[in-house]
């Protein structure tokens, strides 16, 4: 549970708590580190990070939906996002600041969450740069691009930031005015995603996402910044733990696997296909659509690994020559998988 919380008085007296749990972090820290489970702990990134306070029990008091700190005579003024399960009380209560000056408040709780009902649906999702996400029925999901909607007025704000005076009063409101505009880009990429992959979990039983390499795309200068917008680690991230709670299957198939080259309906493999083509004829008089074709291929590969018991990931030389490690399955669902 989590909620956002109004601006806090000028003077306030956090006690000791936070800094004792933050002596119980470095404590656990060190044990893992001596007991080779963990690197040697390192200081958090100021760039990164955001400021906390964590308390645990003894240090908050919630009762009837308002929750009041140590040293406080008053609860905190807090819009909540959701209310907490019936039967349940919080652990652990951590106050954050993100960067853009605003206040959260997250509340630990333990509470279990039944799976939901099966559906009898699958599908396969392919990630892409025009449209955001392409299903095996066809259906295109489009490219919001909420960084090239604003990138204007990120521009003018790092612009007027530049100008600014380093130590300066003017300076310090100038990247708070930065720090909004990325806030408010990142807020609305992350509830788009939200709701596309609560949508997945909810409508489909079995879903089949390729495995990509985000970190070594973004290597390519002149698609590293689109690649960044469209967020594909964190759709995936959020896919993971959502099948995860509904009780789904996420199937992950290999990212040498060639599912744009791959004809679906007779299982030819084209030679070559590059970036700009986005339709092909394939030799068997087919035509189709390289986001859709992709899609469908992804979802034959899924399920014919679910269906086989063979690795989710086939070997890259047997990949690039269109042979993945999964069986040739007679049903419909697995066509245009080539036999080994």
């Amino acid at each position: 549970m989590a909620g956002a919380a109004g601006p806090p008085p000028r003077r306030i007296c956090v006690g000791p708590h936070p800094l004792q749990q933050a002596l119980r972090h470095l404590q656990a820290a060190f044990t893992n580190f001596f007991a080779k489970r963990a690197r040697y702990p390192t200081f958090k990134s100021k760039k990164k990070s955001r400021r906390s306070a964590e308390y645990t029990r003894s240090a908050f008091r919630y009762r009837n939906g308002t929750l009041t700190l140590a040293k406080m005579t008053e609860p905190l003024n807090i819009v909540w996002s959701r209310p907490l399960p019936e039967g349940v009380s919080p652990s652990t209560v951590t106050v954050s600041q993100d960067a853009a000056g605003r206040w959260f408040v997250s509340l630990l709780c333990a509470d279990l969450i039944p799976h939901a009902p099966a559906v009898n649906a699958a599908v396969g999702v392919d990630a892409g740069l025009d449209s955001l996400l392409t299903f095996s029925t066809g259906e295109k999901i489009v490219n919001p691009r909420h960084e090239h909607a604003d990138r204007a007025r990120l521009a003018r704000a790092q612009r007027d930031l530049s100008r600014k005076q380093k130590g300066s009063a003017n300076r310090a409101k100038a990247r708070l005015r930065v720090a909004r505009v990325h806030a408010r880009i990142a807020d609305r990429r992350r509830d788009h995603l939200h709701k596309l992959t609560t949508r997945l979990v909810r409508e489909n039983q079995t879903l089949v996402i390729e495995d990509l390499a985000v970190r070594n795309m973004v290597k390519n200068h002149r698609l590293a910044r689109a690649i960044s917008d469209a967020a594909w680690r964190q759709f995936r991230t959020m896919l993971e733990y959502k099948a995860d709670g509904y009780g789904r299957e996420l199937i992950t198939v290999d990212r040498w696997f060639p599912s744009s080259k791959l004809c679906s309906a007779c299982g030819a493999l084209a030679e070559q296909m590059p970036l700009d083509v986005r339709s092909w004829t394939c030799r068997c008089g087919t035509t189709h659509d390289r986001d859709v074709n992709a899609a469908r291929n992804i979802l034959a590969a899924g399920l014919a690994v679910s269906a086989c018991g063979a690795g989710v990931r086939p070997q890259r030389e047997s990949s690039r020559t269109g042979r993945p490690a999964v069986k040739q399955e007679t049903s419909g669902a697995t066509q245009g998988i080539p036999s080994l």
